[in-house]
C-alpha cells in the first residue's frame, strides 16, 4: 500500500508588485507624452548636462515633470531596498506590506528633510543654493530611479540572485548617487563657495548626519 503524503504549496502573491510596475511606466510614458521636449533633454543627461543647465532653477522642482518621475523613483528605491532586505534574509520580496512600510518611511524621510531644509536654508539666506541643490540631487536620482527599475522587475520575478551580485549592484548605486552629488557640488561651486561655512553646517546637519544615524540604527537592530 502506497502511503500518499500531501504538501502545501505556497503561492507568493506578486499582483500587487506587478500592478505598481505598469503604474510605473504607465507614469514614465505620460510624462514623456507631456513634456516630450524636457524628457528627450532629461534622457540624455548620462552624456549631456544641457538637461541641468537649461532646467537648472528651484522652481521647476515643483513642476509636474519633476513630480512625476519622483513618484516613479520613490516606487523604484522602495522596490530595490525590499528586494534587497529579502536577499540577505531581512524579508520577503514579494510582502506588499513590508513595500507599504518602506515607501512610507521614504516618504516620511524625504518630506521630513525637506522641510527641515527649507527652514534651515532660510535660517541661513541660502535658499537659492539649496533650492537649485536640491533639484539636481533629485533630477540625478530620478534618472537612476528609472534606469533601476527594469532591473528591479528581473530581480523580482527571478528568484536565484546571489548575495554577491546585490553587492555589487548595491556599491554601483552607492558609488553612482555619490558621483552625482559630487556633480551638483561642482555645478554650483562659485554660489557655494560664497557661502561655504553655512553649506558646510547644511551638508553637516542634513546631508550626513540623517544617513549616518539611519545606518547605524539599522545595523544595531539587525545585530
Amino acid at each position: 500500500m502506497i502511503d500518499t503524503v500531501l504538501h502545501f504549496r505556497v503561492v507568493e502573491n506578486k499582483d500587487w508588485a506587478t500592478i505598481l510596475f505598469v503604474i510605473a511606466f504607465a507614469t514614465i510614458a505620460l510624462t514623456k507624452s507631456a513634456f516630450e521636449n524636457r524628457f528627450a533633454e532629461f534622457a540624455k543627461l548620462i552624456y549631456s548636462d544641457k538637461y541641468t543647465n537649461v532646467y537648472k532653477d528651484g522652481s521647476h522642482l515643483n513642476s509636474g515633470f519633476t513630480i512625476a518621475l519622483f513618484f516613479v523613483q520613490l516606487i523604484s528605491f522602495s522596490f530595490f531596498i525590499q528586494i534587497s532586505l529579502a536577499n540577505f534574509g531581512y524579508g520577503s520580496k514579494t510582502d506588499w506590506i513590508l513595500f507599504i512600510q518602506i515607501i512610507t518611511f521614504l516618504i516620511y524621510f524625504v518630506f521630513s528633510k525637506f522641510l527641515i531644509e527649507k527652514i534651515i536654508a532660510t535660517a541661513f539666506s541660502i535658499e537659492e543654493i539649496i533650492e537649485q541643490f536640491n533639484l539636481q540631487k533629485v533630477t540625478f536620482r530620478t534618472y537612476i530611479g528609472i534606469f533601476l527599475l527594469p532591473i528591479n522587475i528581473i530581480l523580482f520575478y527571478y528568484d536565484a540572485v546571489s548575495r554577491e551580485f546585490m553587492l555589487v549592484l548595491i556599491s554601483i548605486l552607492l558609488i553612482s548617487s555619490v558621483l552625482t552629488y559630487l556633480v551638483s557640488i561642482k555645478n554650483y561651486q562659485n554660489i557655494i563657495f560664497s557661502k561655504l561655512f553655512y553649506f558646510i553646517l547644511y551638508l553637516c546637519a542634513l546631508e550626513i548626519a540623517p544617513y549616518y544615524f539611519m545606518y547605524y540604527w539599522f545595523t544595531k537592530g539587525i545585530a
